[in-house]
């Protein structure tokens, strides 16, 4: 009996899986039971192969029916790849009678073209440098973009198939004679000066061929790369900036002097990099301002003392009129009063008193000058002690960072120089104004050793005469 249920068991799991098979439309599919007996079971094993039986006719059907439908569309597939291939032939064939037509027309122009080609290059490479021409000008301060239509011509001739109309050359050309007569020419135009804190200032500006440009009395420069007119971070000396007045004020077809540079822009950025006098100054350091201190103090004395021995001079040859009115404002009057003071003594004791009276006035006529002899002779030691300090930071320069960058150096040696400058520029002028004053001073003690001489002779003869 239990065998019995598990071959029901197992029949009914087939026809469940049979079942689940089939496509969802068999709707009219027996509806399984479960069989309770041997003869239940075989009555549904029927049922259900009827079923299928019925099931696989009607497939075969639809698959006869559908037969034709596949054959004809198959057909039609055939004849559309026979058609795409002949087309495929027809193109293939047209693509190489086409490829065998350019090489020909190739040909063809190339043997017509002949050394035109040659010229069409050179033409090409003209217009490039005439674009860099355009572009590094100070003419294209006044017209800018001119070079645009140039380049566009480089451009469209770099094409192979392209070459250059009658029109493009002659207007190359045009345009290379207007750069040739524009860099002989001095115009006035306005534009726009961009300024060193980026400010834009509108103004004329002077053009000086294709060297120069000038505004409110100043050098401008013109920068390739950004097309634009910049004013420079300072200006060069004075002698280069009087010319720029000079051009300023001239009229139409007067020639004046005027400073160019032939180099565009180069040597005035190197000349504007150049240190001014002050700048050299202040590479001296402590030591040069010291030296200019001390130069200042000895010049300062040195014209104090001319002024006060030239009066002392014009005092002394205004006494030597009139001897008999001695004056007490200067030396010799002073002198002459000492002697009128003594004339009863002997001639002894009066030259001991001219003496010590010519004595007492010395140190006021030389007053002053031993301190600028002083300072003309330390300058110079002040100047070689500037010296060796930039060549004691020159050397450490050197052990630090080596010789590989001279800027590095650049400091020390400039200190060293400088102060060895204003060492002698200091001692020069201060030796001869020395020697000038000293001379002036041993003049008026020469004027006053005479008249005393001369007194105490004239005091001798008259006690001789007394005696005799």
């Amino acid at each position: 009996m239990s065998m019995l249920k598990s071959l029901c068991t197992a029949a009914a799991a087939v026809v469940l899986t049979l079942g689940f098979t089939l496509p969802a439309a068999q709707a009219a599919e027996p509806e399984m039971r479960r069989a309770d007996n041997l003869d239940e079971l075989m009555r549904l094993v029927r049922e259900r192969a009827l079923f299928e039986t019925e099931v696989n006719r009607e497939r075969e059907r639809e698959f006869i029916e559908r037969r034709d439908e596949q054959r004809q569309m198959l057909e039609n597939a055939r004849r559309t790849r026979t058609q795409e291939e002949q087309r495929s032939e027809r193109l293939e064939t047209n693509f190489q009678e086409n490829e065998r037509l350019i090489g020909q027309l190739q040909e063809q122009l190339d043997s017509r073209l002949g050394t035109l080609r040659e010229l069409f290059g050179v033409l090409q490479q003209v217009a490039g440098d005439t674009v860099s021409v355009f572009n590094g000008s100070i003419v294209s301060a006044q017209f800018p973009g001119r070079a645009d239509e140039i380049q566009a011509l480089a451009q469209r001739m770099g094409q192979a198939t392209r070459l250059a109309s009658i029109e493009e050359i002659e207007g190359l050309w045009i345009a290379l004679q207007e750069q040739m007569t524009e860099t002989g020419k001095v115009v006035r135009f306005p534009g726009t000066v961009i300024e060193v804190d980026g400010d834009r200032t509108e103004t004329d500006i002077i053009r000086v061929g294709d060297f120069n440009l000038v505004a409110d009395g100043k050098y401008v420069n013109f920068s390739p790369d950004t097309q634009s007119i910049l004013a420079l971070a300072r200006q060069p000396s004075s002698r280069f900036q009087n010319t720029i007045r000079n051009l300023e004020r001239a009229s139409p077809g007067e020639i004046v002097q005027f400073a160019i540079d032939p180099t565009r822009g180069s040597l005035m950025s190197l000349l504007i990099q150049g240190k001014t006098i002050e700048e050299r100054v202040h590479d001296g350091g402590p030591v040069g301002y010291t030296i200019i201190a001390l130069g200042i103090i000895g010049v300062l004395i040195a014209l104090w003392r001319f002024i006060d021995l030239m009066l002392i001079s014009n005092n002394v040859r205004s006494q030597m009129k009139t001897p008999e009115e001695p004056n007490t404002n200067n030396p010799l009057g002073r002198v002459l009063k000492v002697y009128a003071d003594n004339k009863n003594v002997g001639v002894e004791t009066l030259e001991l008193k001219l003496g010590e009276a010519i004595l007492g006035e010395t140190p006021k006529l030389n007053r002053g000058l031993g301190l600028v002899q002083v300072i003309s002779v330390v300058s110079p030691l002040m100047g070689l002690l500037g010296t060796v300090i930039g060549m004691i930071l020159t050397f450490q320069a050197i052990t630090l960072f080596g010789t590989g960058d001279p800027q590095t150096m650049a400091g020390g040696i400039s200190t060293a120089l400088m102060t060895t400058v204003l060492g002698l520029v200091v001692a020069i002028p201060t030796v001869l104004l020395h020697a000038i004053l000293s001379t002036r001073a041993k003049a008026v003690i020469h004027v006053l050793e005479e008249q005393s001489a001369g007194m105490i002779a004239e005091a001798a003869e008259r006690s001789g005469r007394s005696l005799g």
